[in-house]
């Protein structure tokens, strides 16, 4: 193990490259939940200098990280090699959240930057490094980033912005509209599982979402749910079938039994 009171050049480097990372963090109660977040939406993941990292937080349906940062601050963000030489790395910090529609968050990402269901910006005061051998970590090829999260919440953002754009409507003063993501953050993002304080502000912000746009499908996602898709349409094919044998084993029946009464009549 080494340990640095920065993120030393090399890593930055290394870090920069990686496809995904892990947020731990936990409430400061004996029995209160442990949480590890995986997180892997490409640009997300920002380094400001050596003694200071931030990501994009984006919707979900919990909001354990933003909790328990209110509560006590304490955050590791772990990567670990799944190609090349074998490396951990731990990221440990002081936590700070910004949210959607504050001007610390509008700082670091203006209009038309930030991703589609971003609600806060998470930032990473360093005071430990460590690195450790990675040996136990199998090799996995990356095929390519998701964007079915980004599309869901385009979504919910653009059922928002249709109602936000109407002359006097008001999220801080109105009810949010109902398949908005305002709405979501209301009801799913306002408390932890151990009943924290979650999101404050962001769900009654008057600020229009305006999101940079969704790249395109990897073509391993593609693949994906074009085979999903032809399971289904294989299965709706055997699904007809059989029920057209069942058809004509009923129709069969009842020529038989009809041909039955007009031979005894």
């Amino acid at each position: 193990m080494q340990m640095f009171g920065e993120i030393p050049d090399f890593l930055i480097v290394w870090l920069e490259k990686q496809q995904m990372f892990w947020v731990a963090s936990a409430p400061l109660t004996l029995d209160g939940l442990v949480n590890i977040s995986p997180k892997g939406v490409e640009g997300t993941f920002h380094i400001a200098n050596p003694r200071r990292v931030w990501y994009e937080d984006l919707s979900g349906s919990g909001v354990e990280t933003i909790s328990h940062i209110r509560e006590n601050g304490r955050v590791t963000i772990l990567f670990n090699a799944f190609e090349g030489p074998p490396r951990i790395v731990r990221l440990y910090g002081k936590g700070s959240v910004f949210e959607f529609g504050t001007s610390d968050y509008n700082t670091l990402l203006p209009e038309g930057i930030r991703h589609p269901g971003s609600r806060a910006v998470i930032v990473l005061d360093i005071f430990k490094v460590a690195t450790t051998c990675g040996y136990s970590v199998p090799f996995y090829d990356f095929k390519g980033h998701r964007t079915q999260l980004l599309e869901w919440a385009a979504k919910k953002e653009a059922a928002d912005r249709d109602t936000e754009l109407t002359v006097g409507f008001s999220s801080a003063t109105g009810p949010r509209v109902q398949t908005g993501l305002k709405r979501w953050w209301e009801e799913r993002n306002t408390t932890s599982l151990d009943g924290l304080q979650g999101i404050v502000s962001a769900h009654m912000s008057d600020e229009i979402f305006r999101s940079r746009r969704i790249a395109k499908k990897s073509p391993f996602q593609t693949a994906t749910i074009q085979s999903k898709m032809i399971r289904t349409f294989d299965f709706r094919i055997l699904c007809a079938f059989l029920f057209g044998i069942l058809v004509t084993c009923i129709y069969q029946r009842l020529a038989l039994v009809t041909s039955y009464f007009i031979f005894i009549n």
